[in-house]
């Protein structure tokens, strides 16, 4: 890693991902003033309502429930599994994928609906090829 990328710290893993220097990370959503309808990814044009300019960004919850789930067992290489890939609905508005941690990827200890929080970690401690390392967003039930 060179001394230019070690003194920017992690990259986020995602550009809705935001890193705030001096602040807590947190996922960036964009509303729709018109019809409240949130997204990943910034936009000009509503989706759902049609609306033009009318989206602004939004900190999405830190909280949320599992809205479905798949256990993956197969992958590239270097990645482990079985891990747990997840859509979790969060509070306030906004549903995202993400893996799923602190369980069992046992089918018998996962629910649906069942609450989660959003959790900020290095992804897995992977480097890109400038030697840049990042920082990803994972889900764990709710203690």
């Amino acid at each position: 890693m060179s001394e230019e990328n070690a003194a920017q710290g992690p990259l986020p893993v995602v550009d809705f991902l935001k890193l705030p220097e001096g602040g807590d990370p947190y996922l960036e959503g964009h509303k729709c003033k018109a019809c409240d309808a949130i997204y990943l990814g910034e936009r000009s044009i509503c989706s759902k309502c049609g609306a033009r300019g009318e989206i602004d960004p939004v900190k999405l919850g830190n909280t949320g429930t599992l809205y479905v789930y798949s256990i993956v067992h197969r992958s590239f290489p270097g990645i482990e599994v079985p891990y747990i890939s997840a859509i979790v609905d969060l509070d306030g508005g906004g549903t995202v994928k993400g893996n799923l941690i602190g369980v069992d990827a046992d089918p018998e200890k996962i629910e649906f609906g069942m609450p989660v929080e959003v959790v900020y970690k290095d992804a897995l401690g992977r480097k890109d090829k400038d030697g840049n390392s990042y920082t990803s967003y994972f889900f764990q039930p709710r203690s």
